[in-house]
């Protein structure tokens, strides 16, 4: 693992994003641009599974913040691959950011299993509380990463 870890931080466009001066700082703008869109989607729409707007009608919601947290969450998973790279092995070695990838998986399969079993019905309450504290506690490890490495 360690030497495929080497070689993620050696590839060409790796060491271009770890050398420039511009294009680190840009491809962390994104990746908080796509997690601004996965939660700025997940956390109303998971509000209002919860009875909070209960004067919109969900499936308006659903179909705009759904989308909206979807392409929130291809651009954090895009650009947070890049931004690993640049340190993966110090990255996985990090505990904090285990954590964090568990929690992103974690809300990725309860998102998905949500819109699979429930997908005309009305999603259970708890549903959307785990998504809620799964999301905000992935948001949460990733901000400390920066302070400890």
């Amino acid at each position: 693992m360690e030497a495929l870890l080497a070689a993620l931080e050696g590839w060409a466009p790796v060491a271009l994003l770890r050398a420039s001066t511009w294009l680190y700082p840009a491809v962390n703008a994104l990746h908080v641009m796509g997690i601004a869109l996965l939660v700025g989607g997940i956390l109303p729409l998971d509000l209002r599974r919860l009875g909070v707007w209960s004067g919109v009608p969900a499936a308006h919601l659903e179909r705009v913040l759904t989308t909206t947290a979807a392409a929130g969450f291809g651009l954090a998973v895009l650009s947070g691959a890049l931004l690993f790279a640049v340190g993966a092995r110090d990255y996985a070695a990090l505990g904090v950011f285990q954590a964090k990838m568990a929690l992103v998986a974690l809300g990725t399969a309860n998102a998905l299993w949500v819109r699979w079993r429930f997908a005309e019905a009305a999603v259970p309450g708890w549903a959307a509380l785990l998504s809620i504290g799964v999301w905000l506690a992935a948001l949460g490890a990733g901000r400390s990463i920066g302070y400890l490495l």
